[in-house]
């Protein structure tokens, strides 16, 4: 055993492991049983005990999904009959407006899979419109938007839930523990993105701007004064000169949550011989990486814009064909701050974004050229 000497020091020398860990010859029985007794329960039932306490995280997460989903079904519900006023209970045409699916295109032959991908989303985007403003025909452009915003947060949340409800079912119905674990490790990321949907749809409906506003935003505040002209859907372009050079300045139309199509105005500038542009500057919101700090600058090149990529090939082929180089200034995002309210933060580098796009222009086109700047986002809360 442990001795302790004259001066009170512990000798560490001098010890019997018999005696520490029970096992000598006159060892109790009872504690050999519980050394070894737990070795053989996770030897043997190991991957089940993890199931269930694993199982038990998840099913916590589903209720909340589950809570997200119903909420924002409850706040679209409650946006129609307010706010829209259909003649009928739109309860029934709502729950089957959250239950569409959209079926992408074969890819087992990638060529011309671009436009096939654009027809289907395109007309899932048209259909829902059309069936939204049936709901009521004295509906507005703004409310339209709005309804159609707040479809699509729970139309996603709905498939959300439903994914991770099915793939949590399908292991704990074959007792299948690496079955869930991939649903186990994305799960945090799942909630976080689900949570930020959801606190999103106040914001919807009071008409506040949202974080990914920020480019919508700046190109916003350079067309304050200057006539605009609708060149697609949702789509506004407006004509300024800055310092001897053609500035065209295109966002979506505001102040409903719409990202407009930029890439259907540069389609028709190459169909129609337009206006030959030497520069194109996008500005976006742009997902911080974790320990970046929020509302960060950053400078790049290529297509900044999200999506389902239909819109940025279309640019890119569109650059590409001509030669036109491509420049993008990013606001680093969270995923929350991109989707919910639009912080102070972010909102006050609008200025000094606008500043450093003047100077874009400047060091990437001469005098007497044109270039073309791009509020790449959602502009919900930000009018022109």
């Amino acid at each position: 055993m442990l001795k302790v000497g004259a001066r009170g020091i512990v000798d560490f020398t001098n010890f019997d492991l018999d005696q520490l860990f029970g096992m000598g010859d006159g060892s109790n029985p009872l504690l050999m049983l519980v050394w070894i007794l737990p070795i053989i329960l996770f030897v043997f039932y190991g991957q089940r005990i993890q199931l269930y306490v694993t199982a038990g995280e998840i099913k916590k997460a589903i209720k909340k999904l589950d809570a997200y989903r119903s909420e924002s079904r409850d706040a679209l519900l409650v946006h129609v009959r307010k706010e829209v006023r259909p003649a009928g209970d739109p309860a029934g045409l709502v729950s089957r407006f959250i239950d569409y699916f959209t079926i992408m295109p074969v890819d087992m032959d990638p060529a011309g899979i671009i436009p096939k991908i654009k027809h289907v989303v395109r007309s899932r985007e048209d259909t829902t419109r059309r069936q939204v403003r049936a709901l009521s025909p004295d509906m507005d452009d703004v409310q339209e938007a709005r309804t159609q915003a707040l479809l699509e947060i729970a139309s996603s949340l709905q498939m959300i839930h439903k994914t991770v409800n099915h793939m949590f079912l399908t292991a704990k119905r074959q007792n299948n523990y690496p079955l869930i674990l991939p649903l186990q490790m994305v799960l945090p990321f799942v909630l976080e993105q689900a949570g930020s949907l959801r606190d999103a749809i106040p914001a919807i409906r009071r008409g506040q701007p949202l974080g990914d506003g920020i480019g919508p935003m700046v190109v916003g505040r350079m067309m304050l004064g200057l006539p605009k002209e609708d060149v697609a859907l949702n789509t506004v372009l407006a004509k300024d000169a800055f310092e001897g050079r053609r500035v065209l300045l295109l966002k979506a139309r505001g102040p409903a949550p719409v990202v407009g199509r930029p890439s259907d105005v540069l389609q028709s500038m190459v169909q129609t011989g337009g206006e030959a542009i030497h520069a194109i500057i996008m500005i976006d919101a742009a997902l911080k990486m974790e320990g970046e700090e929020s509302a960060t600058v950053s400078h790049g090149f290529g297509a900044a814009i999200g999506g389902i990529g239909t819109e940025r090939f279309e640019i890119e082929d569109y650059a590409s064909s001509l030669r036109i180089p491509v420049y993008s200034i990013v606001v680093k995002e969270s995923v929350r701050d991109a989707i919910t309210v639009m912080t102070r933060e972010i909102a006050e580098k609008a200025d000094e974004v606008r500043e450093q796009v003047y100077e874009a222009i400047r060091e990437n086109a001469e005098k007497g050229q044109t270039v073309l700047i791009i509020g790449v986002g959602n502009t919900a809360g930000v009018a022109q």
